[in-house]
């Protein structure tokens, strides 16, 4: 397009003798098309990275140091390496530290950086060699929830584990969307074609034309029409349309709570064929709940006790949730905010770690009057006189309370009112039990059976991906509160044992409702669902089998890897074979970060050839970026990836497409190309299937500006300049039609839903109206399924294309006959279109060429109606599927052919296009006809789509496109 303004330019002068307005107005309209394509590519390619911004607000503003021996607060930003920082509750960690000195109770809250719930103990020494998960280490932006510590700064900013983090999220190279890349591969070959039909253009008037035919045409329109060869071989609207066509289904995706930062990054959605999800705030809520409630001899849903109880002929058998409502309360070290005091219990805001978080909710809303479980009653009875924090040395936590109604009485009544509360992992606390609590109160000894029965309980629970806590109390005969608190904790430490198990508590972080069914639907797709987290093996599996990621009952391991014979799958095999076949049975796999870190080329060609279903568990942020890259080299694979933490933006960032969640972090948002900005997993199957929509409706607009917007106009230059006919085309009209008349009616194909298919929609939150078409498709593969390809150009340029031009020159002849100037009056004339021709003056024959140009133009223009009818239905006939009503109703389709007309009448009588580009009314008998091209158009490719229904086989549908 460059190329043509400036040769347009240079026509109009010094070239131009005298200068034309027609071609300084060709010029104009060229720039205009430039500056529109220019600003479109713009949009697509702005993606700022703003990470570093974002991690701003992830560090500390200030910092407790200890300097010549005296604390002080300094900015952390002066922090060095060797300086002492003091860290109490509640601080957030400003440099990575290495701790020295430590409270009992020390714990971090890490979810930042590994994207686990769980509260990190402190500890002196080294636990684990790597640095998120050893406990002797403070790292850069994570908080202290309990206790307090000294540490020595060891690294501060990029060299922190945060700041490598970033690092990794904000280096990875830019590279073109699927999507950029189509566009990119069809402009080298058009405008390879047009720029070699330019210059062949311009040599042949300089070696043949100028010199055979000497006046037929001077050096400016000579380049003129040499550049209708650029402007009628290149579909100039096609930038606009795509922009437009992206921006629809953006706003689609908006009304969903999907943010799109790029728009080109909306096709690649399309084409994935691998989605690694993170499971903690992604595939789960990220909100620890108390899930279940069992007793020696009972077991409950913790959302059915109060029902359960209702139900009980005698609320007395459930007795035992008075001490577990007890225990769960008042043994807990976690509070409420007391400014949302006044809000709903599960919107109240929590300061504690998210276990106790649960157990305090789940005791706040317990209510059973009927056996005296009140929280505001019990809380006024009791008082606190001691607690012994959890760590993780003992893994349980004890409070003493008493009775406020003993004080009372006398000494022996206010010893009888003293309990011991303690709370905290079964494997840790059975040994110090002797007797167990039955659902009605009772107690029994904690025999062989008990223990036997309540482990395999909770072996079952953790299986399920609940953490199991055991409720245990005991009353204390005496309790001397005014001792030090050493010699208080000594003395509970010896009291630890007869203790009475109350009973187990399950608690887990519950997946999010509306994630089983999109990943049932995201399955359907041909989508392998991977799963990605920093958790633990069993909670990462058992989860993933909740979700549906995992539906197999054996689980392969690495060992079951490499005892695999790889066959296809050695470390030769080509990139793109290795993949599952339909044929394969389904195999799933889980593997940990230190599998990750041993496996070998080969190894990963038989994971990514042979799984289909992953969990990939304990990985580290360097490990998922890197099995990100491992899979996307791999099978020809389109990979998103889903998070919300720190530690996903390296991957996310590395993915085809990364999707943040938008109550995650910053630097995840930034790292992402998607954002479900209500957290919605569900948004995702909508956002598959409005990537695969965007490129079927792309694949139609291409077909649709290609036939009459290219090769019709072309044809008119190609008889110009070959066959001495003068061109039926002006460059104004070419442009103009491709620019206005042409994106108008496109618009309308943007706004087309997927063809009808033949299942429903499934079950559940997911409503996919067009699931059984896109949504059971297999992904797109971006190497091999071009935008392009040889069955387009088959249908542009041998089928539809070879009905448009015919059409459209028969009525420029059609209209030279009228006015006695016969085919070979007008073919092969080349200079002979001069003063005297046939009887006519130059001034005459102008007018004459003028006319038949615009009615070359309004031929074009309603041709295109049937063009549209056509295209807009690649397989279902217009009878089942017609814009004006139905399932797939486009009322833009009307609306764009009425704007298209508008436009040509402008153009025939808009008195200044009149003037400058010579345009000119046209005879009334052919306005008509035009019609009767599109209808018949329309009928022919009805024709073929019913051969194509009819013999699926047949060589006509090995070329549909």
């Amino acid at each position: 397009m460059w190329i043509a303004f400036v040769v347009t330019l240079l026509s109009y002068k010094p070239l131009g003798q005298p200068p034309e307005i027609f071609n300084l107005g060709v010029a104009v309209l060229l720039m205009l098309v430039i500056i529109v394509s220019a600003t479109f590519y713009a949009l697509v390619d702005w993606n700022a990275n703003r990470i570093m911004k974002s991690i701003k607000s992830l560090i500390a503003h200030e910092a407790a140091v200890i300097r010549d021996g005296k604390q002080q607060l300094i900015p952390a930003n002066d922090i060095v390496v060797g300086d002492i920082v003091v860290l109490t509750s509640g601080d957030r960690v400003p440099a990575d530290l290495r701790i020295a000195q430590m409270s009992s109770d020390l714990r971090f809250d890490r979810s930042l950086l590994t994207g686990e719930s769980d509260m990190i103990p402190g500890s002196l020494d080294a636990t684990a060699d790597n640095a998120l998960e050893t406990r002797n280490l403070a790292l850069t932006s994570t908080f202290v929830t309990q206790g307090t510590c000294h540490g020595i700064v060891f690294a501060t900013g990029d060299r922190t584990v945060m700041g490598r983090l970033v690092k990794l999220s904000g280096e990875t190279k830019f590279k073109l969307t699927t999507i950029q890349k189509e566009i990119w591969f069809f402009t080298k070959v058009i405008s390879g074609v047009a720029l070699s039909l330019f210059c062949l253009s311009l040599l042949l008037f300089g070696v043949w034309l100028r010199t055979s035919y000497p006046g037929y045409d001077t050096v400016s329109v000579a380049i003129i029409n040499s550049i209708g060869c650029l402007t009628a071989f290149v579909p100039q609207g096609l930038p606009v349309c795509v922009a437009l066509s992206l921006t629809v289904i953006a706003r689609r995706m908006a009304k969903r709570q999907v943010l799109v930062k790029n728009l080109a990054t909306i096709e690649t959605l399309g084409c994935i064929s691998v989605l690694c999800s993170d499971k903690t705030g992604t595939l789960t809520a990220g909100k620890m709940a108390v899930e279940s409630v069992a007793f020696f001899d009972a077991q409950l849903n913790a959302k059915e006790v109060n029902e359960k109880v209702a139900e009980a002929p005698d609320p007395r058998l459930f007795s035992a949730f008075e001490a577990v409502h007890k225990i769960a309360r008042l043994c807990n070290g976690a509070k409420f905010d007391s400014a949302t005091a006044s809000r709903p219990i599960e919107e109240r805001v929590v300061k504690g770690d998210p276990t106790d978080t649960a157990l305090l909710r789940f005791s706040e809303g317990l209510s059973i009057p009927s056996i005296g479980v009140d929280t505001p009653a019990m809380l006024s009875q009791f008082t606190r006189l001691f607690e012994i924090p959890f760590n993780s040395r003992n893994k349980w936590m004890l409070t003493v309370v008493q009775d406020k109604e003993a004080l009372k009485g006398d000494l022996v009544e206010k010893n009888a009112g003293t309990w011991m509360l303690v709370k905290g992992a079964p494997d840790m606390l059975f040994g110090s039990c002797g007797t167990v609590m039955r659902a009605d109160g009772h107690v029994v000894p904690f025999d062989d059976f008990a223990r036997q029965t309540l482990s395999v309980l909770q072996s079952e629970w953790a299986s399920e991906g609940q953490r199991v806590l055991a409720l245990c109390r005991k009353p204390l005969d005496a309790f001397k509160s005014e001792l030090p608190p050493n010699d208080l904790e000594e003395i509970m430490y010896n009291e630890m044992h007869n203790l009475t198990l109350v009973g187990l508590v399950g608690i887990r972080d519950p997946p999010r409702p509306d994630v089983p069914t999109a990943i049932d639907v995201i399955r359907k797709a041909g989508v392998r669902v991977f799963m990605v987290t920093g958790d633990f093996k069993l909670t990462a599996v058992a989860i993933a089998r909740q979700v549906r990621i995992v539906t197999q009952n054996h689980i392969d391991t690495i060992d079951d890897v490499r005892k695999a014979l790889p066959g296809k799958l050695t470390e030769g095999a080509h990139p793109s074979t290795i993949k599952p076949s339909e044929d394969d049975p389904i195999r799933a796999l889980v593997l940990t970060g230190e599998d990750v870190s041993s496996l070998s080329p080969v190894d990963w060609n038989v994971i990514v050839g042979s799984y289909t279903e992953i969990v990939f568990a304990r990985t580290t942020p360097d490990q998922k970026m890197k099995i990100v890259e491992y899979i996307k080299a791999r099978g020809d694979n389109t990979v998103a990836v889903t998070g919300d933490g720190v530690n996903d933006a390296p991957a996310l960032k590395a993915a085809d497409i990364g999707v943040a969640m938008g109550s995650g972090s910053d630097v995840a948002k930034e790292a992402a190309a998607l954002i479900l900005l209500n957290n919605d997993f569900a948004s995702i199957p909508i956002a598959i299937e409005m990537g695969r929509l965007v490129f079927d409706n792309l694949k139609k607009v291409t077909l649709y500006l290609m036939p009459v917007g290219s090769y019709t106009e072309f044809m008119g230059v190609l008889s110009n300049v070959l066959l001495g006919m003068q061109i039926p085309l002006s460059s104004y009209l070419q442009v103009c039609f491709s620019i206005t008349n042409d994106v108008v009616m496109s618009i309308s194909l943007m706004y087309e839903k997927a063809e009808a298919g033949k299942q429903t929609d499934p079950p559940g939150p997911i409503q996919l109206k067009s699931l059984p078409d896109l949504m059971l498709r297999k992904p797109r593969n971006a190497r091999t399924d071009r935008l392009t390809d040889w069955r387009l150009f088959a249908q542009i340029y041998l089928f539809i294309g070879l009905m448009t031009w015919p059409c459209a020159m028969s009525m420029w002849f059609l209209f030279m006959n009228q006015h006695h100037l016969h085919f070979y009056d007008v073919i092969l004339v080349y200079n002979k279109w001069q003063e005297g021709w046939q009887g006519y003056s130059a001034e005459q024959l102008t007018q004459l060429m003028n006319t038949g140009q615009c009615i070359y133009y309004v031929t074009m223009v309603f041709m295109q109606y049937g063009c549209l009818l056509a295209i807009r239905n690649r397989r279902v006939s217009i009878f089942q599927s017609n814009p004006l009503w139905g399932p797939r109703q486009n009322l833009i389709v009307p609306v764009g052919m009425i704007g298209t007309m508008l436009i040509a009448v402008v153009n025939l009588y808009g008195p200044g296009l009149q003037r400058v580009f010579s345009t000119t009314p046209i005879p009334g008998m052919f306005w008509g006809p035009p019609f009767g091209f599109a209808v018949g158009i329309l009928a022919v490719d009805e024709v073929r789509k019913l051969i194509v229904r009819t013999y699926p086989k047949s060589i006509i549908a090995k070329m549909a496109w």
